[in-house]
C-alpha cells in the first residue's frame, strides 16, 4: 500500500505554549509524510500562542486552529481527534518534538500489523528548555496484548508518541476529562492507553522519534497530582479487570518508587511527604517498603549515573537530536 497518500490528522493541545509551540510545528511540518491535517487547539491560553500559530497558518494551508474555553489537555485533544478527517490521529503536545521520519515510519508499522492493532507507539528522549537530550527512555519492545504490561507502568512514557487509528479512539472514547474534575490530572494518556489496550493490539517503532520536554513548570513536574491520577487509573482498571490487582499493584508501586527518588535527588521533601502520605493511606506496608528499601536503593544508583552523565557532558555536550529545517522548503 502506499502509505504516502493517507491522511493523517495531528492534534495538539496548546495551552500558553507561545514559547514552545513555534518548534514543535516546524517539527510536524518537517514530517517525511506530507498527507497531514494540523489540528492546534487552543485551550483558552492567555499569552501569545494563537497568534504563533497564526504565523505558521499564513505559510501552510494543513493547519487549522480551534479555539476553547480552558479545559485541560484531555479536552483539548478530544476537541481536535472529533474534529478530525482521518482513519489515523497522532498527538503531540505543544512543547515536544518529533523526528522527521516519525509519521511515516509509524504509519507503515501500524498498517503491517493488521487491523486488530490500534497503536503504534515509538521511544523518546528527555529533552530540556533548549531542546537538547537529557537522558533516554529505556527501550521496549511491547507489542501485541500489552495491558499487563501497561498495568505495571506506563512504558510509552509521554502524549506524543501516539499514532492511533480512529476506530480505536472511537472504542476507547478519547481521553478522559474527569480527572482533571477530580483534582488529578496528569495520567490521561496512561488510562488512555489502557482503554485501547483493553481492545487493540500494540505496535512499536523501535527508534527514538519523540523529544518529550520536562521543564519545571509543565504538568508533570506536580508529583503528587500526577500521583493521585495514577492511584485514579489504577482503581478504574482495577474494576473491569480484578484479576489483575497484583499487576496494578506493582505498577503502583514502581510509580511511586520513581515519583520518590525524584523527589528525593530533587530536594523536593515536600513532595516526598505527600506521596508517602498518599501511598501510606492507601497502603500502609506497600508505602513502608518502598520507603525503606526502594528509594535508597534507587537514589544511590540515580546520584551515581547523574555522576557519569555529568562527566560525560562535560566532556561532549550533547546535542540536539531533533534539528528541525525550514518546513516550508518542502510543502
Amino acid at each position: 500500500m502506499n502509505t504516502g497518500a493517507l491522511l493523517v490528522s495531528v492534534v495538539i493541545p496548546a495551552f500558553n505554549a507561545s514559547a514552545t509551540i513555534d518548534e514543535t510545528l516546524r517539527s510536524v511540518r518537517s514530517q517525511s509524510h506530507r498527507e497531514l491535517e494540523i489540528i492546534v487547539v487552543d485551550d483558552g491560553s492567555t499569552d501569545n500562542t494563537v497568534a504563533v500559530v497564526q504565523l505558521h497558518t499564513a505559510q501552510d494551508s494543513r493547519i487549522t486552529i480551534i479555539e476553547q474555553r480552558n479545559a485541560g489537555v484531555a479536552a483539548a485533544r478530544n476537541a481536535g481527534w472529533q474534529a478530525a478527517g482521518a482513519d489515523f490521529v497522532a498527538f503531540i503536545d505543544a512543547d515536544d518534538l518529533w523526528t522527521p521520519r516519525k509519521i511515516e515510519q509509524q504509519l507503515q508499522a501500524l498498517l503491517d500489523a493488521g487491523e486488530r492493532t490500534g497503536l503504534v507507539y515509538s521511544w523518546y528522549d528527555w529533552i530540556d528548555a533548549d531542546s537538547r537530550v537529557s537522558a533516554r527512555s529505556d527501550p521496549v519492545f511491547h507489542a501485541g496484548e500489552v495491558l499487563d504490561y501497561l498495568c505495571q507502568g506506563n512504558f510509552i512514557g509521554n502524549g506524543s508518541s501516539a499514532l492511533v487509528r480512529r476506530e480505536a479512539l472511537i472504542a476507547a472514547k478519547g481521553f478522559e476529562s474527569g480527572l482533571r474534575a477530580s483534582g488529578a490530572e496528569g495520567c490521561e494518556d496512561l488510562l488512555f492507553y489502557c482503554r485501547v489496550a483493553e481492545a487493540y493490539h500494540f505496535a512499536v517503532v523501535p527508534k527514538y522519534q519523540i523529544g518529550y520536554r520536562y521543564l519545571p513548570n509543565n504538568m508533570s513536574s506536580n508529583k503528587t497530582r500526577m500521583f493521585r491520577s495514577w492511584m485514579l487509573v489504577a482503581d478504574e482498571i482495577m474494576t473491569r479487570h480484578p484479576e489483575r490487582t497484583a499487576l496494578l499493584d506493582l505498577g503502583l508501586r514502581n510509580y511511586a518508587r520513581w515519583l520518590l527518588r525524584r523527589a528525593l535527588t530533587g530536594g523536593q521533601l515536600w513532595y516526598f511527604a505527600s506521596i508517602f502520605g498518599l501511598l501510606f493511606k492507601r497502603n500502609p506496608l506497600l508505602a513502608l517498603r518502598v520507603a525503606a528499601h526502594d528509594v535508597p536503593r534507587d537514589t544511590v544508583s540515580e546520584i551515581r549515573w547523574k555522576w557519569r552523565h555529568q562527566r560525560r557532558r562535560a566532556v561532549r555536550p550533547s546535542a540536539s537530536l531533533f534539528a528541525i529545517g525550514d518546513p516550508t522548503q518542502s510543502l
